[in-house]
């Protein structure tokens, strides 16, 4: 514990020394419409971008903002996966609990896919080409066949998974946001293989991976922390200073940034992977407050983050969206 603490206070050390950031908000996408939002992810070789948006998938040009079109009717949408050797897309329907597959290039709907309660974040595994959605009521992730639209596999994660990567290697790794832990899986086997506890981390959300170096890195947004765990043995490694409300994070494997979108705050959080085992915080980008999930165009090593325009409440209660206001912030230098 006291080793944890010394490079969080490192950390914060190093924070404070790092006064200008490099990075800021380059471009405002003005989207309009109403409705809440959540997950967002850049169609890979493509200008398009998709956003979670309340009831509907919205597709604009990731450059201008301009919309390329919608996928409606995904009450409670949550997350968006690509297969693109199928041609296909996934959304996460919350509400429904099913997944719609779509035809990337038409947009259109070509199958309904029920998965388990309340599913919530949704991605591609293509080392074991299938489609992982992660179930928040059931507790337990579904696991798609893109070929067949069939779910062939549900592993049972003992809480409520927020989010799931893989080290493309065999396992898959889940954040289980209300038992403070991340869950390995054998996806080849679908079988459980440990429950490692991220304490002092509490409600992981954000869970992004370094398949290099093989760390695991769970953002905490309820007390502001980000801890970085062996993905082999799911030992901590740091333990590092973030902002609060954080609901995603994204590394990029050519910068060796970690990236952390902090709601509450209106800001992200930098963070330097120097080799394995160190990790140093060096600058805070101000963004918006309700900008809390992230994507990163791992081709022009944008970020991506949506928010909208907050009406002014008291303390203690949630902000609510201005209607027409939905808006997606590009964040570079």
């Amino acid at each position: 514990m006291k080793k944890i603490l010394s490079i969080g206070l490192m950390t914060t050390f190093a924070l404070a020394a790092t006064a200008q950031s490099s990075l800021k908000v380059i471009k405002t996408l003005k989207i309009g419409g109403s409705g809440g939002w959540d997950y967002l992810a850049v169609q890979p070789n493509s200008n398009r971008l998709f956003l979670s948006h309340g009831t509907l998938v919205n597709v604009v040009d990731k450059v201008t903002g301009d919309s390329i079109g919608v996928i409606p009717n995904t009450a409670g949408v949550h997350g968006i996966a690509f297969v693109p050797a199928l041609n296909k897309g996934y959304t996460s329907n919350g509400r429904t609990n099913n997944s719609y597959a779509f035809n990337l290039k038409t947009l259109e709907v070509t199958a309904t896919v029920a998965t388990g309660e309340k599913p919530d974040a949704i991605f591609y595994d293509a080392s074991i080409k299938k489609v992982v959605v992660c179930n928040g009521k059931s507790k337990d992730l579904s696991f798609i066949d893109p070929e067949t639209d069939k779910v062939v596999a549900t592993v049972a994660v003992g809480g409520a998974p927020e989010t799931a990567v893989s080290n493309g290697a065999g396992k898959i790794f889940v954040n289980i946001e209300d038992k403070n832990e991340v869950v390995a899986i054998d996806s080849k086997t679908y079988t459980v293989l440990a429950h490692w506890s991220i304490a002092p981390g509490e409600a992981p959300t954000g869970l992004a991976i370094d398949a290099k170096t093989k760390r695991l890195f769970a953002a905490c947004g309820d007390n502001k922390m980000l801890i970085v765990l062996n993905a082999e043995t799911g030992a901590i490694v740091a333990n590092l200073p973030i902002g609060g409300g954080c609901d995603g994070n994204a590394f990029d494997e050519i910068t060796k940034n970690i990236y952390t979108t902090n709601g509450e705050d209106g800001t992200i959080t930098v963070i330097h992977e120097e080799n394995a085992n160190k990790f140093v915080v060096t600058e805070t980008v101000a963004t918006k407050k309700g900008a809390r999930t992230i994507a990163l165009d791992e081709k022009t090593h944008l970020l991506y983050t949506p928010t909208a325009d907050l009406e002014a409440t008291n303390a203690g209660k949630r902000p609510r969206a201005i209607p027409g206001t939905f808006q997606v912030l590009v964040i570079g230098k």
